[in-house]
């Protein structure tokens, strides 16, 4: 769970205190949970703790540009979300589409490469195309290379892989980015559950909890989640050095 408060916002131009630049990790992954739960605390519908995960997500990928993180995978739209009432899907849907339209030239601007994982298949057509546009317009950047889980399974991408461990890794929907396995998987809300997320891919990743609901989680959150990746002692399966 997250811990410490010794997190210090960072200055335009340089890392946060406390932060080791060689250490940053290369690929983060994050389930942006708690949108509805902070609405309701809020005496708000749920729409409005959507709609509230936006800029936050907007901040982070910021964030990302200016620490030097290559890969930012987030989980917006699961699988099994379909089963939620229709009117909120449909809002995030259209909350996902004009986010893509309105953010296209903070993407350009920091260099940020959009891609979808996910099937396609069942999103609304002006989304379909709305993916298509903003992958197409920003495939040369190369900063940052966001991708947005909507209508991901952790077990449909695996079982949509071949069963062979090379070409396995190459048809995982991670497979699309040059770094596919996240050095640190990040949730918030206090769910301490992966949710059918990355299954394969977070393997030997770290996991970090916190409390936080999303729409709460900014940069000091951020620096506190990489501060206790920075402390670990990646092991991979084998032997820690200090022991």
């Amino acid at each position: 769970m997250a811990s410490g408060n010794d997190a210090k916002p960072s200055s335009e131009n340089e890392l946060p205190a406390g932060l080791i630049r060689e250490q940053i990790p290369k690929h983060v992954a994050v389930i942006m949970d708690g949108n509805r739960r902070w609405a309701k605390k809020k005496g708000l519908p749920p729409m409005f703790g959507h709609d509230a995960m936006i800029p936050r997500l907007i901040e982070v990928v910021v964030l990302c540009c200016k620490w030097g993180i290559k890969v930012l995978t987030v989980y917006a739209f699961s699988t099994e979300n379909w089963s939620r009432p229709q009117v909120e899907v449909d809002f995030l849907m259209e909350l996902f589409e004009r986010m893509l339209q309105e953010h296209e030239e903070i993407f350009m601007r920091n260099e940020v490469r959009v891609s979808i994982i996910g099937n396609p298949v069942k999103l609304p057509i002006s989304l379909q195309n709305q993916i298509t546009k903003t992958t197409e317009t920003t495939i040369r950047n190369s900063k940052l290379h966001l991708l947005l889980a909507i209508n991901y399974g952790g077990k449909d991408d695996i079982l949509q892989a071949y069963i062979n461990e090379s070409l396995f890794d190459e048809e995982l929907e991670t497979g699309i980015t040059e770094l596919p396995y996240p050095d640190l998987f990040i949730r918030t809300s206090g769910e301490l559950r992966l949710s059918n997320f990355l299954a394969w891919q977070l393997a030997y990743t770290e996991l970090y909890f916190t409390e936080s609901l999303w729409p709460d989680f900014g940069e000091r959150e951020f620096i506190m989640a990489l501060q206790s990746f920075q402390r670990r002692q990646r092991r991979f399966g084998g032997q820690d050095i200090n022991a």
